[in-house]
This record gives C-alpha cells, structure tokens and sequence, in this order.
C-alpha cells in the first residue's frame, strides 16, 4: 500500500481526535486553567461512584454542575437516571456545544452554578446536585455563593454529591446546612479524588443570608 492509501485515513482520524472529549478538555484546560481545575477528564470509575449516590426511591430533578464533556453524565444515564430528570448546567460555551451535540435528549443550560437557582425550572423539586465543580480552586466568594444556592434550591434532605482531589476533604465535611451521609476516596482517578456525600438540612439556615449576596 502507498502513502497515498493512508492519507484519508490519517485525516479521518485527526479530525476524529479533533472532537474527540480529550481534545475537547485540552483545548478548555489551556484557555480556562483555573475554571477546569482538573488536569484530565474523570475517570469512568469516579464517574460511576458519583452517579451511585444519587437516591434511588425519588423522582425528582438530578441537577448536574459542571459537567465539562460529560463522563459523570454518561454515568448518571447508565446508572438509571432518565434523560427527562437530568438537567446539566455549564458555564464553559465549549462544553456546552460539546455535550448538547453528545447528549441530544438531555437539557444542557448555558449558565453560572453561583446562579443556580435562576436556572433550574421553579416548578420541578430537585433530589440531587451532582458537582464537578473546582469549589477549592476558586475565589472563596465565589464557591460560598454556590453552597449557598445548593441550599437554596434542595428541600430538606435533598442530596449533593461533590468530589474533591482534598483526600482529607476539609471544608466539605463541614459545611453549614449540610450534614455528610457517605465518603469514599476512589483510587482509580488522575489523581485520586474523594467522592462525598452531603444531605441538605433545612433545620441549619446558616448559609441562607448569603444566597442573596
């Protein structure tokens, strides 16, 4: 075989690679460092265990930040959580494009977690948030103006799933209106990360002055 046999098939691959989710997230890590706070996409088994604690027995919304080019998305689908519940919110244009082209039956919004509940439909209860945002990366303002819109979107005993490469976790055990329900650290990640588990309690209002700051 020539060179020349090889030449369509070398183009069809660069341009797969060129759409591909990693060239997608390498592209959003070299504009948007400290927005990414990740240095790879998540792993399928970080994915997977986020996506396993989200309730079962509920059927309302499953909230998901920060989705970035949809591995806990997939996994939420896999997991039995139907399109019809599922509402993706990310702020990154490029992500959005990306996952409203991989994920066509899924409401994917254009939109800041810090405005959170501006965005989710007022007329739906949400059960969970599924967070794949940066919160220990960004400016401390900006991540208790997100906290403070998980409270103020979840009804008591609603869930929040966030992971975090801090294997100690410190700060997300003990936020304020939030009790912690389950930890685990899955290894199997670059680099490992700690999935949590936060149930909302409306009994603490102490975040609740500064949903409006």
């Amino acid at each position: 075989m020539t060179v020349d046999t090889y030449r369509p098939l070398a183009r069809g691959l660069a341009r797969a690679w060129r759409v591909s989710e990693s060239w997608v997230f390498a592209r959003e890590l070299l504009d948007q460092p400290a927005a990414i706070g990740a240095i790879w996409p998540s792993s399928s088994r970080l994915a997977a265990r986020m996506a396993s604690r989200v309730p079962r027995h509920c059927d309302g919304l499953v909230v998901e930040l920060g989705a970035g080019t949809g591995a806990v998305t997939r996994a939420l689908l896999s997991d039995g959580i139907a399109p019809r519940r599922l509402v993706v919110i990310e702020r990154s244009t490029r992500f959005v494009g990306y996952l409203r082209s991989r994920f066509p039956g899924i409401r994917v919004l254009h939109g800041d977690a810090a405005r959170l509940a501006e965005l989710v439909p007022p007329d739906h209860p949400i059960d969970a948030i599924v967070s794949s945002l940066p919160l220990r990366s960004l400016p401390p303002k900006v991540a208790a103006a997100i906290v403070a819109q998980w409270w103020a979107v979840l009804p008591a005993g609603g869930t929040v799933i966030q992971y975090t490469y801090d294997l100690r976790a410190r700060g997300l055990a003990s936020l304020p209106g939030f009790m912690e329900r389950a930890s685990d650290i899955v290894w199997a990640n670059l680099p490992p990360a700690r999935v949590m588990a936060l149930e909302c309690s409306r009994a603490d209002p102490r975040f609740a002055p500064a949903a409006g700051d």
